[in-house]
Formats: structure tokens, C-alpha cells, sequence
């Protein structure tokens, strides 16, 4: 997922950040879809951000390496969540699909 070019200015860094978010979402989404999100509202986006922070902590804490998704991931996945957050709110995450080639 990573850019292999190294950024010169933070708002690229920024971006390419943004564009692993957006990499992110995609993959999950063809898992998942939206029925997970709908089905709970943003108070279940909450619950899963909840769980991600607290993942975050505990390998923060205990300095384990994961065996699963890294830290680095878990970040980016609580960013996924807060923008699926916002675009609930504003009932896009309702109301629109994904381009079907991405």
C-alpha cells in the first residue's frame, strides 16, 4: 500500500496517506459491503473505532508485535471509520455506491 516515493512536504505525505485510506476502504468494502454499517449506524462505527483504539493501546502497552494487522494498519482503519463516520452522517454512505472498477 505504502507510496515507494519518498515524500518532500507534509501535505504529500499527507495524500499518501489519504490514498492508502481510500485502498483500505475499497478492499474492506468488497468484504464486507455496507450491510455491517447499516446495521448499526454510527453508533457501531463508534463500537469498532472503540475496539481499534483500544487494540491500539493494549500493543502500544505491551510493545508485542502483532500477528495480524500492524499497528500502522490499525491507525489507518480508525481513520477509515472516522470518514465512513462523517460520510454516514451526511447520508452519502447511504445513499451512493462505490465505482464499480475500483
Amino acid at each position: 500500500m505504502k507510496n515507494s516515493k519518498k515524500p518532500q512536504t507534509l501535505d504529500d505525505a499527507f495524500s499518501d496517506v489519504n490514498t492508502e485510506m481510500l485502498e483500505m476502504f475499497l478492499k474492506k468494502h468488497k468484504d464486507y459491503g455496507k450491510g455491517n454499517i447499516l446495521a448499526n449506524g454510527e453508533l457501531g462505527i463508534a463500537m469498532r473505532v472503540s475496539e481499534k483504539v483500544e487494540r491500539a493501546k493494549h500493543l502500544l502497552v505491551s510493545q508485542q508485535t502483532p500477528t495480524n494487522e500492524s499497528l500502522e494498519e490499525t491507525w489507518i482503519d480508525i481513520a477509515v471509520y472516522a470518514v465512513i463516520a462523517v460520510l454516514f452522517r451526511r447520508k452519502q454512505f447511504q445513499e451512493l455506491e462505490v465505482t464499480p472498477e475500483a
